[in-house]
């Protein structure tokens, strides 16, 4: 029997091999917002992990729209010299399509390291002014962002715009704003965070305004045969926050205004705020969105095994999976996950050696 997760997609005009997406996970180690040796490390081994696409970071369009010191950015010439010469570079490596995730942090900004604690940084730590829908710090002890007015959300579109055209040019797969998290447009979207009485207050309706403007503003510049999508929240998992309702909404207003696909996360609204910790458990808010917005949809959140993988896809519960621990874990995972599937897989000339007609390991049950 043929693998569901194994079979081919098309996305505008970008054909990807198989239903498996790396998730963009921070790596924390930029210069500047420049791209590094250890992003050439990193993505060089997931281009060649058996996924179809990978998703390069959360990537900042203005220097106050990083979360930390080390994270990526495409606000600079410098930035994008440094992330073209790395995806030159690993495109060479496997047969992945590259994606980029473009952001901007809100008032999730100005933070530490993940290994220095996660926290606001202190005086003594180079912290910069945040922005926001509200002036609602994160959590306790965070910093207090100003409330985005308009001359910040023109500053801001223009910056989406702008980065994406950087993306444009290094030669991106996909373009996928990040519109989850707690981050910058997940702020204005959900009540928990937008109290607002203005136009961007209120109603769903009005703080979808400006996120959806940015859409607008990227689906202007971005090429039809070049997908463009968001990363949304399917629940806020707090009384009074974003629901699987809510979701279905955001996703056809997006849908509305030309995105091509829906990657459905969840959580982050607060500092305090938990996840569950069922595995799937975006699973069914994905094939909600995906069923009542009518868009093709991507889950990601705790799908670690092929079976698991399988099971979405097979089941039309979403289009995509993507997973990010489970490639940290074991880079080859989707090389195991097409032998426990029974499907064929294409690997790097240097690396055919391991494949199952030359290595018997690697043909064994």
């Amino acid at each position: 029997m043929s693998s569901a997760l194994f079979s081919p997609l098309k996305l505008a005009g970008l054909e990807l091999a198989n239903r498996i997406v790396v998730s963009p996970m921070c790596q924390y180690s930029a210069d500047d917002g420049s791209a590094t040796d250890w992003h050439m490390m990193h993505l060089g081994m997931l281009a060649n992990s058996g996924a179809a696409l990978v998703v390069v970071e959360a990537t900042a369009v203005e220097r106050i729209g990083r979360i930390t010191h080390g994270c990526l950015g495409l606000y600079s010439d410098e930035n994008e010299k440094a992330l073209a010469h790395v995806i030159k570079q690993v495109r060479k490596a496997g047969t992945a399509k590259f994606g980029i995730q473009i952001a901007h942090a809100g008032r999730k900004a100005s933070a530490q390291l993940p290994w220095d604690g996660g926290l606001a940084l202190k005086d003594a730590e180079k912290p910069w002014p945040t922005v926001a829908a509200s002036a609602l710090p994160f959590g306790e002890n965070w910093h207090t962002p100003a409330m985005a007015n308009d001359a910040d959300m023109t500053r801001i579109r223009d910056a989406f715009v702008a980065s994406i055209k950087r993306a444009l040019r290094i030669g991106f797969d996909s373009i996928e704003l990040h519109m989850s998290h707690g981050y910058l447009f997940h702020s204005f979207m959900s009540p928990i965070s937008n109290t607002r009485n203005d136009e961007h207050g209120g109603p769903l309706a009005n703080r979808l305004k400006f996120p959806l403007s940015v859409a607008r503003a990227a689906r202007a510049i971005v090429p039809r045969n070049i997908p463009l999508g968001a990363r949304i929240t399917g629940s806020d998992w707090r009384e009074g926050g974003l629901t699987p309702d809510d979701a279905v909404q955001i996703a056809k207003a997006l849908k509305g205004e030309g995105i091509d696909f829906i990657c459905v996360s969840s959580g982050g609204i607060t500092f305090d705020t938990r996840n569950p910790t069922a595995h799937l458990y975006n699973v069914s808010i994905a094939e909600k969105v995906r069923r009542e917005a009518g868009i093709p949809t991507r889950a990601v959140g705790l799908i670690v095994t092929a079976q698991e993988a399988e099971s979405v896809i097979a089941q039309g519960r979403a289009d995509m999976v993507a997973l990010a621990r489970a490639f940290l874990d074991d880079p080859h995972w989707g090389w195991h996950a097409a032998k426990a599937l029974g499907a064929e897989i294409p690997r790097a000339k240097q690396y055919l050696r391991v494949g199952p007609k030359l290595w018997a390991p690697a043909a064994a049950g």
